[in-house]
Formats: structure tokens, sequence, C-alpha cells
């Protein structure tokens, strides 16, 4: 009997049971469409992360104060900010910004919201790719200048306060204080980099008005650096200049524990990266649980299948059919059964994944390694549990096979 022969007869036996057929392969349906659905998922949630962080830019490098080793002062300020300007000091440093955060209740007329407030820098918004504004424009180099009482506002926080008017040119008060708004960020979409619901005025303002935080020597304290080194390539030697005018500016001994911790972006992805990797390799192999428990019902169908046709396999043995045979013919049946259970899965994991991502506005590709690995996955459990069963029937000696009723 060759293989086509073979898979006739496999199909034949098949369509004979159909509904005894269907329930085995239900196993491995559930696991195949499980294993598509999270992984495809996984893909699409680890996408979307690389392009929100690759969206702000991987050459950005954030520093923060180390509060375990500050003794609770903040440790960064504008002086910082001067030395790490220096083109001599950190040659592959290509901008700073600084930020002060707080929050403040802010109001407008009657209607009022307590969102987050940003001291910022002039070139803060650029840096962050933040250069984009639904009406009015940023803060300037003379707003820092002058403590200026200027704010710019999230498209969100906007809408809030002015409902059913131009918001440009009009007043905010910020913990009772008046504040011109002069610009409206556009949506930010959500992610890592929501500004909707912020607001933004000069850092020196900030400092004078809304935040009595200093450093252990006095200096007025600043919340967080943002850094961009000339390239990503060039993040590593950014990274080491930054660390050591910050020490050299702290008075950090060699021994001594750094005071600010530094965060690129390349290495914020990675980490993101390894997360998500870990976390859906973690869930694929929960449902891959489902594909044993499948192929443990392909097993105990194919066994009983064995014994009902025991005379069948005695008579074929008898006019000339080989081990080889009998082991290839019901072999192949278990191949079929878990491969279209498979091809199944395939299907509804990609159903499911699709529905899941319009939902909550995620893009879970199907990609060609995913439906690889699930074929292979189903045909692996075809032939696993399969084989004592293709083996056991091959073994059946033509004359006891016979007598079988």
């Amino acid at each position: 009997m060759n293989m086509r022969e073979s898979l006739l007869s496999a199909i034949d036996s098949l369509r004979a049971n159909k509904l005894r057929a269907v329930l085995t392969m239900l196993g491995v349906i559930i696991g195949v469409t499980a294993v598509i659905a999270l992984l495809s998922i996984g893909n699409g949630v680890r996408s979307s992360i690389n392009s929100e962080i690759s969206a702000i830019g991987t050459n950005l490098i954030m520093i923060s104060t180390n509060t375990r080793n500050s003794d609770g002062y903040a440790t960064l300020s504008l002086s910082d900010v001067g030395a790490l300007s220096d083109p001599l000091r950190a040659p592959d440093v290509e901008q700073i910004a600084a930020s002060v955060q707080t929050s403040a209740a802010v109001t407008a007329g009657s209607n009022s919201a307590r969102p987050s407030i940003m001291g910022v820098t002039a070139n803060y918004f650029m840096i962050n790719n933040l250069d984009e504004f639904e009406a009015g424009d940023g803060l300037t180099q003379t707003d820092i200048d002058t403590r200026a009482r200027v704010a710019v506002l999230g498209l969100g926080l906007a809408g809030d306060l002015f409902p059913d008017s131009y918001p440009v040119g009009q007043v905010v008060k910020i913990a009772g204080t008046s504040y011109e708004v002069v610009g409206v960020l556009t949506a930010s979409g959500g992610g890592f980099s929501n500004t909707d619901d912020s607001l933004y005025v000069p850092i020196s303002t900030a400092q004078n008005r809304l935040s009595n935080s200093r450093t252990r020597s006095g200096e007025r304290a600043v919340s967080s650096i943002i850094a961009t080194s000339a390239s990503a390539e060039r993040n590593t030697a950014a990274l080491e200049q930054i660390a050591e005018v910050l020490r050299q500016e702290h008075h950090i001994v060699y021994a001594d524990d750094d005071d600010f911790s530094l965060i690129s972006q390349t290495d914020l992805l990675d980490t993101f990266n390894q997360i998500t990797g870990m976390l859906t390799a973690f869930l694929g192999a929960i449902a891959g649980i489902s594909l044993v428990v499948g192929g443990i019902g392909i097993m105990n169908i194919m066994l009983v299948s064995v014994t009902e046709r025991t005379r069948e396999i005695g008579i074929r043995k008898a006019v000339g059919a080989l081990r080889r045979d009998i082991l290839t013919q019901f072999l192949i049946e278990s191949i079929v059964l878990s491969l279209t259970g498979g091809l199944i899965g395939i299907f509804l994991g990609w159903l499911i994944s699709w529905g899941a991502g319009n939902l909550i506005g995620l893009s879970a590709p199907l990609d060609v390694m995913t439906v690889l690995m699930a074929v292979g996955f189903a045909v692996g459990v075809g032939i696993v549990f399969g084989l004592y069963p293709a083996w056991r029937a091959a073994g059946l000696r033509p004359i006891e096979a016979l007598r079988y009723e």
C-alpha cells in the first residue's frame, strides 16, 4: 500500500466516525487556538510597546534621582543641566532638557481639574517629540528667562477646562494664580507618552511658584533631566560621559554609589522585549498543555480504533499487507486528526486575536513563524501520540486477529 492509498484509507475511516473524530480533535483545536491567539496578541503588545518607545526616540537618556542613595533629597538641578550641556565635558550628548513635576488645582471659570503639572525647559517639547500643537505654540526661552505665567495644555485637559471655547489666549488659574494659555498639544493617543491630561509651564515659574523641592546644597531641584545622544549607536558613550559629569558635579568619590539613575530608551526597549517575550512564552506554554491533553485523547481513540478493527487488520495482513503498511495507515490517521484540528485551531486563533485586537485597539498580526510552529506542534502531537497505537496495530499476529470477535 502506497502513501496515497494509506491517506485515503485514513480519511475514509475518519469519515465513517465523524462525531468521534470531531470530539477527538477538540483538544487539539482548543490547544492550537489558545497558542495562536496568545502568541498573536503577545506579538501585538510587543509591537505596540516598541512603536511607543521608538516614537519618543531611541537615543533618549532619562536621568532621575536615586532615592536609595540620596537620603530623601532631590539631587538634580539646573546646574547639572548646564554642566551636561558643555560639549567639552559630554561630547556625545546632543541636547538636554529638564522638568519639575508637581500637581495643583486648575480652574477656568466654573470648570476645574487637578492635572499633572510639568515645569519644563523650552526645548522639552522638541526633545520628547511633542512639538505638534492643536492650537497656539509651545514655550519659549523668553518665557523661561522671565518666569512668565503661561501654560500649554494637553488636548484632553483643554477640552475639560474649555469645552465650548477656544483655549489659546484665555486664562487658567493654577493654585489661585492666573496663567495665560499659549498652546494646546495634539492628542497623544495614550501609551507611554500620554500628554492629554497634562499642563506645562516654564520650569523657572514652576520652581518659584509651584514647587519647593531643593537639593542638599539648597539649589532648586528638578524632577528629571532628559538627554539625547548624537545617535542610538553613541548611547553607551553618552551614558558614560553623563555619569562621569554628574559624579564630578555631585562630588561623589570613587567608592560611593551614585545618587542618580540613568535609563536609556534602548535599555528600556530591551527590557520590555524580554518581559513581553517571557510572558508570551509562558502563556503559550500553558496553552500548550491543551495540546498534550488533545494528544492523549487522540491516543485513546486510536487505541479504541485498533481494538475495533482487529479483524480488519488480520484480513489485510492475511492478504499480504506488511507490518509497515499497517503502521503507516494508523499513524497517518492520527496525523490527519491532529493536523485537521490544528488547521481549525489556527483559523479560530486568528479570529480571536483579530477580534481582541480590534476590541482593545491593538494590532495582533499572525506571522508565518507562529503558523508554522502551530502546524509543527499539531503534526508532532499526531506522530507522538499516534505512534504507540499504530505500533500496536502493526504488531498484531494475523491468525489471532482473524480469530478476534
